[in-house]
């Protein structure tokens, strides 16, 4: 980090300005700079303090820029500047956003060399993080190693700890007794400990177990939450018990708990796997007049179920209302609306969406590849037995063009259609493409360029025998 004033400080700098100036630049870089620049004041007496300090840490850290947020720690020790355990947790905090738990537990372990003595808030904020990221045996690990360090149990590590045991049906048997077990440990489950065993049981199937640990949590006075009956509208939707999810989500409202956008999408995601699209549609208007915004889970939910139920206007208008709120589609929502223009054999329109999630820079990657081959092909194939050769053909240049792999279907289908209609020059292109991508012509596709070759033979062997008979006339006459 460079030196130089480059700002306008007064006389007398204060924390309060420097932690002023920082927050309002949204540019790290420059952010960076100011910091910096107050560091060169130091001859007028300045000097940066853990409110400074913390501040430009946790903008490095939401920046993704850990290693310069990890440097400024040992700045803080060199100007022998206090540091407190809320800035170590803010760096683990941020490696857990960015799925690196580990770096989470190496940074949690410096806290020491820098005479930072962690307190179980910071042992409970690991362990999160580690079971967050399904990094369940060394979580596990770091429970034993935190009762060996003389941290005591309390409620929300033991809630924290029944979350990783109910990630695995092997051992949500586990978290069932530990659950109760706690009355005899001294600990009285709350609403978050109900809600992690119901969202459990439910991911696993067993929603009637779930439904009665509902009914126990309001026995026990533990008020469900928002994320509690949300967790169970989504397993009874899972279980296709759609109008028992709808019962639980009147009940909801009718109790004064507002559902979410999740609570919605659950819901809605169930109607149209369930071929209730329309009352989805009804749904996501009702969520809209709410003040939630559907977010790309909503409208997946919704363009897969309108294009099951054949309702591709419906789904294209959802579509719209997609790009019109800012979200673009991705390869799985163009995917659903092409397959179901396939399925209606509209051919052509499926053609030109390819073109257009093309245009919108839509390309295949590791997870969307099998999809982007499987939509081209079917459409290339498509266009070739609704007789509009020239566009299949346009089509399969483009998927060569951006290395889509071409399946051995495709490439005969446009064989035997070059050669039908004659044109034997593109037929034997292809043929010679198809050899060089390592597929094999079959029997039938050799015969298509076979009979092609000997119609054309034939046919100039009909204008030759023409051409002699009429010359034949002339010489007669």
């Amino acid at each position: 980090m460079g030196g130089g004033t480059l700002f306008k400080w007064s006389k007398n700098i204060t924390s309060s300005q420097v932690e002023q100036m920082i927050r309002a630049e949204k540019d790290i870089k420059k952010a960076i700079l100011v910091f910096d620049s107050a560091t060169a004041e130091f001859v007028n007496g300045f000097r940066h303090d853990h409110n400074t300090f913390g501040l430009m840490i946790s903008k490095l850290v939401s920046s993704n820029q850990f290693r310069l947020a990890e440097a400024m720690l040992g700045r803080m020790k060199e100007e022998k500047c206090d540091i407190k355990e809320n800035i170590f947790m803010s760096i683990c905090r941020g490696y857990g956003r960015v799925h690196k738990p580990l770096d989470a537990i190496r940074v949690f372990h410096k806290m020491e060399d820098f005479q930072c003595k962690p307190t179980s808030k910071s042992y409970i904020t690991i362990l999160s993080i580690l079971v967050e990221e399904n990094q369940l045996k060394v979580a596990y690990r770091f429970y034993r190693y935190m009762k060996e360090m003389g941290i005591p149990p309390i409620l929300a590590s033991l809630n924290i700890l029944l979350k990783a045991l109910c990630k695995n049906s092997e051992t949500m048997d586990a978290a069932i007794r530990m659950f109760r077990e706690m009355p005899s440990r001294g600990f009285t489950p709350d609403s978050y400990t109900y809600g992690t065993l119901i969202n459990g049981l439910c991911k696993l199937g067993k929603v009637d177990d779930a439904k009665e640990l509902f009914k126990e949590m309001e026995t026990k006075c533990c008020l469900p939450t928002v994320v509690t009956y949300t967790n169970l509208i989504h397993g009874l939707c899972r279980s296709n018990n759609l109008d028992e999810a709808m019962g639980f989500f009147e009940e909801m409202i009718s109790k004064g708990i507002s559902p979410n956008v999740f609570t919605y999408s659950s819901l809605m995601d169930g109607f149209c796997k369930g071929g209730r699209s329309s009352e989805a549609l009804e749904l996501m208007h009702k969520m809209i007049s709410e003040g939630h915004s559907p977010n790309m889970v909503t409208y997946s939910s919704l363009i897969y179920g309108l294009c099951k139920e054949g309702k591709l206007q419906e789904s294209l208008e959802i579509l719209d209302r997609m790009k019109l709120q800012g979200l673009k589609p991705d390869a799985g929502q163009y995917g659903k609306v092409i397959i179901g223009f396939c399925d209606i054999n509209k051919f052509q329109e499926a053609a030109n969406f390819i073109d257009e999630m093309v245009l919108d820079g839509i390309t295949p990657n590791r997870i969307t590849w099998s999809l982007h081959v499987r939509i081209h092909n079917i459409v290339v194939q498509g266009l070739c037995t609704t007789n509009n050769i020239d566009r299949a053909f346009q089509l399969y240049l483009s998927l060569r063009t951006r290395g889509i792999t071409v399946d051995t279907r495709t490439f005969d289908t446009l064989v035997e259609m070059f050669c039908m209609k004659g044109d034997l020059h593109k037929a034997a292109r292809i043929v010679d493409e198809m050899m060089l991508d390592g597929c094999v012509p079959n029997e039938d596709t050799w015969r298509s360029i076979v009979d092609g070759f000997w119609s054309r033979r034939k046919v100039r062997e009909s204008v030759d025998s023409l051409q002699a008979e009429l010359l034949s006339d002339v010489l007669d006459s």
